[in-house]
């Protein structure tokens, strides 16, 4: 395989490809099912799943892919040890339900149990982060390219953000206990790149989720500088026995 950085141009392309199929569903009325985790799911998901894991296949074919409506099927590759893609085709699903914009198609490859890679897409704001260990990271919006680092915690205060969905009492609990005043609320992995990009210090996070909702996410923050630990500290690791997460902490200094 190429180096991680060289496919980034490639795993641009593959997003916006995603987005547009997903956007397709977005403008129209959007059927809504459940899964038998009671969660939501929509056309949207499958379809642009469907386009990911061809890709991904012609241009990795011997790295396995998780991906999220794949693993909800019973499809769940052996990747101890290995490196693997992880892939979120609408991350926030309920924001795209809702069409607020706050969802995003979330891809990242995982080595050596951290995420070495990532793209999060959002397709209804045409705004998408990107990074890789090592080379930094990225946002392109309507503004243009530009590089993104964390900032330093201002002296007025750490800023958090939050859930926008999931926002639960321990949440409000940690924000208290580390006297934090200031929250912005975002869905999906947006959460991820407002601290990426220095718009917020801190993401909390205490509910469950699934190592595809936030692994490119933690690609792209890392890559800017910052870090994720698991509710003890230590560094956040992927390749679960069931790709569930306990709680994090998002970082930027």
């Amino acid at each position: 395989m190429m180096p991680p950085a060289l496919l980034i141009p490639e795993l641009v392309k593959l997003a916006e490809e995603a987005g547009k199929v997903v956007m397709s569903y977005y403008s129209g009325e959007i059927a809504v099912e459940m899964k038998n985790d009671r969660s939501p799911v929509t056309a949207a998901d499958g379809a642009a799943e469907k386009v990911i894991l061809a890709r991904l296949r012609e241009l990795t074919p011997n790295i396995p892919i998780v991906a999220e409506e794949s693993a909800s099927a019973g499809d769940l590759p052996d990747v101890s040890g290995k490196e693997f893609w992880l892939v979120d085709p609408v991350d926030g699903t309920k924001e795209f339900i809702s069409k607020n914009g706050e969802f995003t198609i979330n891809i990242a490859l995982v080595s050596a149990n951290q995420p070495i890679l990532g793209v999060v897409y959002a397709p209804a704001v045409e705004s998408m982060w990107w990074g890789a260990a090592g080379h930094g990271a990225t946002k392109r919006d309507k503004d243009g390219v530009r590089a993104i680092t964390v900032r330093e915690r201002p002296s007025s205060g750490a800023v958090a953000v939050a859930s926008r969905s999931h926002r639960d009492q321990a949440t409000n609990d940690w924000l208290e206990k580390n006297r934090i005043g200031e929250t912005v609320a975002a869905g999906s992995s947006l959460k991820f790149c407002l601290v990426a990009e220095a718009r917020a210090d801190v993401y909390p996070r205490f509910g469950p989720t699934m190592e595809w909702d936030v692994g490119a996410g933690h690609a792209v923050l890392s890559a800017a500088g910052g870090r994720m630990t698991d509710l003890d500290g230590r560094p956040f690791h992927y390749a679960k026995p069931d790709f569930r997460n306990t709680g994090f902490i998002a970082y930027g200094r």
